[in-house]
């Protein structure tokens, strides 16, 4: 039954909340928002389910703390062969062959990292360090200026590849 004077759809209750009532309604969504987007999956996390679900993919993110590229490399690639279309596998190896001093290899798992995903910031800011060690400036800043277009908040990626960057230029005058 409906009480005289009281609306009688939520709607129309909404429609005349304060101001003030909305912001908290607002404030709520937003919340509830956040707290169904934390699952997701960040590169580098504790809680990365290729690791667990790939014993050499967690053994070649091992060898990458340890510093051991080789290793990192053998893992990765045979990680590759089961997941190829995993663009992080593709940024590991890359990281790992530039490390090894093998930049042609390093460049070519940055791209099929990035043809993969256009966006990988990792990839991005990577393969930009990794034109600075071959001397191409330009190329370097075309990978800075994506991650500026990506990044729409501050980004460590850009901050560091940024911070690359006008390093080399520095050294270089």
């Amino acid at each position: 039954m409906i009480r005289p004077g009281r609306p009688d759809t939520v709607a129309s209750e909404w429609a005349s909340a304060s101001p003030r009532r909305w912001a908290a309604g607002f404030i709520a969504a937003a919340a509830l928002a956040g707290a169904v987007a934390l699952p997701c999956h960040a590169v580098g996390s504790d809680s990365d389910p290729q690791e667990a679900a790939d014993p050499e993919y967690a053994a070649g993110k091992k060898a990458i703390e340890e510093k051991d590229w080789n290793n990192a490399i053998k893992f990765f690639s045979s990680s590759a062969l089961r997941a190829p279309g995993n663009a992080d596998i593709q940024n590991y190896l890359g990281y790992a062959y530039r490390n090894a001093g093998k930049l042609d290899a390093a460049f070519d798992h940055y791209q099929r990292a990035l043809k993969l995903n256009p966006k990988h910031r990792g990839a991005h800011e990577y393969i930009g360090e990794a034109y600075l060690m071959v001397k191409d400036l330009a190329k370097a800043e075309e990978h800075l200026a994506a991650l500026d277009r990506i990044c729409l908040l501050p980004c460590e990626e850009y901050s560091d590849l940024k911070a690359k960057v006008a390093a080399y230029k520095k050294g270089a005058r």
